[in-house]
């Protein structure tokens, strides 16, 4: 009887294998029109940062680990990184309203500065995308300013919601 249930459960892994999820693999960076460095300013240290830490899950192209291959894991990769994108996705943030822009900053800051983000699950095996205090610095302060520039190119009632 155990022979039978582990056999099956065997066959059921085996055949699972067949059924992926699409890869998250598209327009990123410069090649997406509506990246976030077209709405604002964004220096390279600042994007590398980004790449590192936030792009597997908050962006159109994400860099998979071997496991990424093997089911259940790749379902479970993949819900998550369409949450991460749904969440903010740095090649889509142009296309954001100019109040969901600047609420999408002020998250990222708080986020960051709290240890938020990067997920302790996804540092857990991304030892690289970990922020120093120095880095989590440069992003806070990075989208602080975004958004002190965005309040002086545009009129407060177009960036956050009277209440």
């Amino acid at each position: 009887m155990l022979r039978s249930i582990a056999l099956l459960a065997l066959a059921a892994l085996g055949i699972i294998q067949f059924f992926r999820p699409e890869k998250n693999h598209g327009n990123t960076g410069n090649d997406s029109p509506n990246h976030i460095a077209k709405s604002v300013s964004l220096s390279p240290s600042t994007e590398t940062i980004l790449k590192t830490s936030c792009y597997d899950c908050h962006s159109n192209s994400t860099v998979y680990p071997w496991y990424a291959d093997v089911q259940p894991v790749a379902w479970w990769l993949d819900d998550h990184i369409q949450e991460g994108k749904k969440e903010l996705n740095f090649d889509e943030f142009a296309s954001y309203s100019l109040r969901k822009q600047y609420h999408k900053l002020e998250e990222v800051s708080e986020l960051v500065k709290e240890g938020e983000m990067p997920l302790a699950s996804y540092t857990r095996i991304h030892r690289n995308a970990i922020l120093s205090d120095l880095q989590k610095n440069e992003i806070a302060t990075w989208a602080d300013q975004s958004r002190k520039e965005m309040e002086q190119k545009y009129p407060m009632d177009s960036l956050i919601r009277k209440k």
